[in-house]
């Protein structure tokens, strides 16, 4: 983490840096001959074969999916890029639809970045060059001019670069604390929005307040034989029952991993779980690149019927990045993820833990546990107007740059950044680059699926 260093020398370091790495080089994409399809292939090999053929359609439905579901290929991609030799702790996969809304601990709405799947210690342009790539694949799906493309990527670098700058000047516990508290940034930027604009934000914090354990008790269980169970929806959502021959002994493996991951809370959460019981659990298939590894939802039992509690547990293995970059090792994934969450995120869920095992066919596995809805929203990117994804960029550039402020040495890699307008233009002009090469790729897996190298489902 942070030197001992005074902020002078951490600068000059992060000057240094810049000398060896010039802002300008971080433009370069450098892709030698290499198979996207492979590389998603070797992703697959540890995956629920009967699911990843969903995987696939899901990427395969149009460019940006597939950038959603590519962190591996780009993550390949990166590491043969320059890179500036200043690290901190990646989210690993800070593509736009990653950030979002969600009801933090003290039931107010905080934007921040949501998914910690790949987190890992890396270069900090990485996450960046993520996020920029992301925004201009998702402008091209939105068939925004050139200009309009290249302005939205610039404000969401140059935020983060102001960000950071921003950040080196405080004092530790005042970054510790930075976050976006979403009513109090919409009446910051009001001015900024149109009509449209504030009605689909509003909409959007709305359906994130009611996006809670109710609600998911309405839309995912009903009551038969008067008993709650969880609705099947094979193969999106299939109750354990209908997975394995030894219901009897999946439950008391369940239990005996529920008090495993009771055991990475602090006192107070361990006595809150232990109020609640399991009565269910069932597999269900989650987001595009996540598609096919084991997700679990389990519903608890609070004071009555009426108190549920749904967790998510999802399996977690290794990062994308971790076999690009030195980095630490982890008895346990989901401890990754869960530490990584802990250190980039301003306010985590009280029910982020981890554990290992609770998988129905015997095997040994590594999770993260969360709850399944408590106030989550994300951007509808399908609907956003040029000036909309715009303000959207340059909110998700200034959260990552707080994550970053968090997890790293912020002055370094504010002395590395400076004062000009290099960052954001390199950021730019590589952003373009793999857009291109988004494209590229993504027809590739078409090709793939239409040759029948690999099966899809598409619409699922």
């Amino acid at each position: 983490m942070t030197s001992a260093l005074d902020r002078d020398s951490r600068r000059k370091r992060g000057k240094t840096a810049r000398r060896s790495t010039p802002l300008a080089s971080l433009a370069a994409l450098t892709v030698t001959t290499r198979d996207p399809v492979a590389l998603l292939e070797t992703q697959a090999a540890t995956r629920v074969p009967e699911l990843v053929p969903i995987r696939y359609g899901r990427m395969a439905a149009s460019e940006f999916p597939f950038f959603r579901g590519a962190a591996l290929v780009m993550a390949d991609d990166l590491s043969r890029s320059p890179s500036s030799g200043i690290t901190t702790q990646l989210c690993g996969d800070a593509h736009l639809s990653n950030f979002g809304v969600y009801a933090t601990p003290e039931r107010r709405m905080a934007f921040d970045i949501n998914d910690f799947d790949e987190t890992y210690r890396g270069p900090f342009e990485w996450d960046v060059k993520r996020l920029v790539a992301s925004l201009a694949v998702a402008a091209i799906s939105r068939e925004f001019t050139r200009k309009q493309r290249r302005r939205i990527t610039t404000s969401c670098a140059l935020a983060y670069r102001e960000t950071i700058r921003r950040q080196a000047e405080l004092g530790n516990l005042e970054v510790w604390y930075s976050h976006v508290e979403i009513t109090d940034e919409l009446e910051t930027i009001q001015h900024e929005l149109d009509s449209t604009m504030r009605k689909r934000t509003k909409d959007l914090i709305r359906k994130a307040r009611s996006k809670n354990h109710i609600q998911a008790l309405d839309k995912l269980t009903t009551v038969t034989d008067g008993r709650r169970r969880i609705i099947a929806n094979p193969p999106l959502i299939v109750p354990v029952e209908d997975l394995v021959d030894d219901v009897a002994e999946t439950y008391r493996q369940l239990d005996r991993r529920l008090q495993s991951y009771r055991e990475t809370f602090q006192h107070d959460k361990q006595l809150l779980l232990d109020a609640y019981r399991p009565i269910q659990l069932a597999r269900k298939v989650v987001g595009v690149g996540s598609v096919g590894t084991r997700a679990w939802i389990i519903l608890m039992e609070g004071a009555d019927e009426g108190d549920p509690l749904f967790l998510q547990a999802k399996e977690a293995q290794a990062s994308v990045i971790a076999s690009y970059v030195d980095g630490p090792t982890f008895e346990n994934q989901g401890r990754r993820v869960v530490e990584g969450q802990r250190l980039m995120q301003a306010s985590s869920d009280i029910f982020l833990g981890w554990a290992r095992g609770m998988d129905p066919d015997g095997a040994t596995r590594d999770l993260y546990l969360r709850q399944l809805r408590d106030g989550k929203g994300s951007a509808v990117i399908e609907v956003m107007s040029p000036r909309g994804m715009e303000l959207y960029g340059r909110l998700c550039g200034r959260v990552l740059a707080y994550a970053h402020a968090r997890a790293g040495d912020r002055v370094e890699i504010a002395g590395y950044l400076g004062s000009s307008s290099a960052f954001e233009n390199a950021m730019t002009e590589f952003a373009d680059a793999y857009s291109v090469q988004n494209t590229s790729d993504h027809r590739a897996l078409v090709d793939a699926i239409d040759s029948g190298r690999v099966v899809a489902q598409a619409g699922v």
